[in-house]
């Protein structure tokens, strides 16, 4: 053995290029395997930003529509502009129901998930930052709020699951079965949330994503009611993706 690092030949356009296969590797790691976690922390972290500081500084007047269109619209265009790199799912659920019917590599399970949380903590302080203060503990830091009593609990879990079925239906339908997927997938995902928002919002919150649950949690320590917008999503997600496979 002559201790060289094996090559490998790749062709250009009118020119040969000799590339190591050990430098051949690292570049497949990195786009497989980390720039989609990556996007998955920043798209996230945007997709929160923008709807945190959507109820933060909604006015009264507006009820649910802004915070709905800001969501749905804020999401559509940031899967349209980096779904292609991680599939632009920016939701605990999504990737779930993504993996269980084969869209998603298991292993990159969890790293999308600390990917997706990291944005979501990420995004809520950046809206913290930027919101005046008054405001902002006002709408709770944009933290689920709506459950009070524990008599809304079965109501709000049953509306999470519900509404973040059709959110995660629109995905997995409109971006991941190749039968159905087609090129207005990101924004039949967008109208699905503002969908959801404008039917649920005054139910449950229409959170349908772990993620916008948890930054904003930590940022206002508003904890209440705090899981079932973990298990009301996960299990929608568990459902769409084992009724698809």
């Amino acid at each position: 053995m002559s201790g060289e690092t094996p090559m490998c030949s790749m062709d250009l356009p009118g020119v040969k290029v000799k590339t190591s296969m050990a430098g051949r590797c690292r570049v497949f790691w990195y786009e497989q395997y980390v720039q989609p976690c990556i996007v998955e922390l920043v798209g996230s972290a945007l997709f929160i930003f923008i709807g945190c500081l959507s109820v933060i500084e909604n006015s009264p007047n507006t009820g649910l529509l802004q915070p709905a269109l800001a969501h749905g619209l804020a999401l559509g265009l940031i899967i349209a502009t980096l779904g292609n790199i991680s599939g632009g799912h920016f939701n605990p659920a999504v990737s779930l129901a993504v993996t269980v019917i084969g869209g998603l590599k298991t292993m990159l399970l969890i790293p999308y998930w600390i990917s997706q949380l990291f944005g979501g903590l990420i995004g809520a302080a950046l809206a913290k930052v930027v919101s005046p203060e008054e405001r902002f503990w006002n709408a709770s830091g944009a933290a689920f709020a709506i459950v009070q009593e524990q008599e809304q609990v079965a109501e709000a879990l049953g509306i999470e699951i519900i509404l973040t079925m059709l959110l995660v239906l629109a995905v997995c339908m409109g971006a991941v079965n190749e039968k159905t997927m087609g090129p207005l997938a990101p924004f039949s995902i967008g109208f699905s949330v503002i969908v959801d928002i404008l039917a649920g919002g005054s139910i449950s919150g229409a959170c349908m994503n772990p993620a916008r649950a948890f930054g904003p949690a930590v940022m206002a320590g508003y904890w209440d009611f705090h899981w079932i917008y973990w298990l009301g999503p996960l299990l929608a997600g568990l459902f769409v993706g084992l009724l698809i496979r």
